[in-house]
């Protein structure tokens, strides 16, 4: 969009249609191309202009909205398939969660993208291919390939969204821009969650109060839909009001990033006199790992965020720490695991933690020393962003592999 923009620039008419098909994109494009047009008139006019903040909610072009609304109604149909079709929850739920929020998420961004009809076969085969694929699986509870495909699928729902989000595959910036959006979009969606949660007790408290007990309708049919609705209406609301979090996320990295940090710190001390240990201790080693990728999410949602916001010299060090001690706790992780299947054999839960840790310890390296460079030679911590954000395909890759290749491997056990 950037060559696009300055072409454009003298041109307001077109500029401005540009503007309203994508404004959170065309904000981005014009940031990044500003210092280079800023002694041109009209770009001191956009730049005031992008960076007036109203107070009032936007709810976007009525065409957007309606596509919205169509779209959460038809997550909500999805959700209710259990009821409808008489297949049973547990079976529908543990395979097809992702159904339920990705394939609507991607026809929102596809849209707005303006995709190609080439690009939206692509979303479509991917989503009906992994439909089949995931409820088509042998139907056996105690299959350890069965419960990995179904977490590793919705991390591969989560990269073809991503597909549709950045809209290209080379775009390092956009998938920046994804990994911020992803954040915001936690933020209000936990907001939207707890409003609904207290809407729920009030409407169900005052029905109880005239006789009626609705709990059972409310929640099979009110609760579902509204749940399903979620993701697309706080997807909506950031991009239509990037204003309403943008200031919220980067308060809410820079306050736990010290904080996990510290905690880290403590947690690998206490472990030793704890009596437990990952070796030898299962659940143990799948809580550290569960741990260890948290503090991930926070690292990479902490440097996305700084693309946007300038870090102080004691936030880049807090980065640097908690990258460097998280490669401590990493390498536990990883050494817990390699000893398990040194003594007791490979299974596909060993294999698959096995390779997660394997990517993850090479991506922190990788994020740490270039946090160093940001430190040691003053770098652009941009440089930081653009290591996380070359990585994200491998991680793509690695979710294919554990959904759809490893259960062959291990025949399906």
């Amino acid at each position: 969009m950037k060559n696009e923009l300055n072409d454009l620039l003298d041109q307001p008419k077109e500029l401005e249609t540009l503007y309203r098909n994508n404004k959170v994109q065309f904000k981005q494009a014009f940031l990044d191309i500003y210092p280079l047009i800023k002694d041109k008139p009209q770009a001191e006019f956009w730049l005031h202009r992008l960076n007036y903040e109203g107070e009032e909610i936007q709810w976007g072009a009525k065409k957007e909205l309606i596509f919205v609304l169509i779209a959460a109604l038809v997550a909500g149909l999805i959700a209710k398939m259990p009821a409808y079709t008489g297949i049973g929850e547990e079976f529908f739920y543990s395979r097809n969660i992702g159904f339920i929020v990705f394939p609507t998420l991607m026809a929102y961004f596809a849209w707005k993208n303006n995709f190609s009809l080439s690009k939206w076969i692509i979303l479509s085969l991917i989503s009906l291919v992994s439909l089949l694929f995931i409820n088509l699986f042998p139907n056996n509870p105690q299959s350890d390939t069965l419960t990995l495909s179904c977490i590793h699928l919705l991390l591969f729902l989560w990269s073809a969204f991503g597909y549709s989000f950045v809209g290209e595959t080379k775009n390092t910036h956009k998938r920046l821009d994804f990994l911020r959006f992803n954040g915001d979009f936690v933020v209000l969606s936990t907001l939207i969650l707890i409003a609904g949660g207290i809407t729920t007790g009030i409407t169900i408290g005052l029905f109880s109060l005239i006789g009626y007990e609705i709990e059972t309708f409310y929640f099979e049919n009110i609760v579902v839909l509204g749940l399903a609705a979620v993701p697309l209406v706080a997807t909506y609301l950031t991009q239509t009001n990037p204003q309403l979090v943008s200031k919220v996320s980067p308060v809410i990295a820079r306050i736990f990033s010290p904080i996990v940090l510290v905690i880290l710190v403590i947690y690998l001390g206490a472990i030793f006199y704890s009596g437990k240990d990952p070796y030898n201790d299962r659940e143990f080693l799948l809580l550290f790992n569960v741990l260890l990728i948290g503090v991930i999410a926070l690292i990479f949602f902490s440097v996305a965020e700084a693309g946007k916001t300038e870090k102080s010299k004691a936030e880049k060090y807090i980065l640097f720490l908690l990258s460097a001690i998280t490669i401590i706790v990493n390498g536990i992780a990883l050494s817990a695991i390699s000893f398990r299947i040194s003594e007791m054999g490979i299974t596909p839960n060993r294999l698959a933690v096995l390779g997660t840790n394997i990517l993850i310890l090479i991506n922190l390296i990788l994020v740490t020393v270039k946090l160093y460079g940001v430190l040691a030679q003053k770098r652009d911590i941009a440089t930081v962003g653009s290591q996380i954000a070359v990585f994200l395909p491998i991680y793509t890759l690695w979710s294919i592999f554990v959904t759809f290749i490893l259960p062959f491997i291990f025949q399906f056990k």
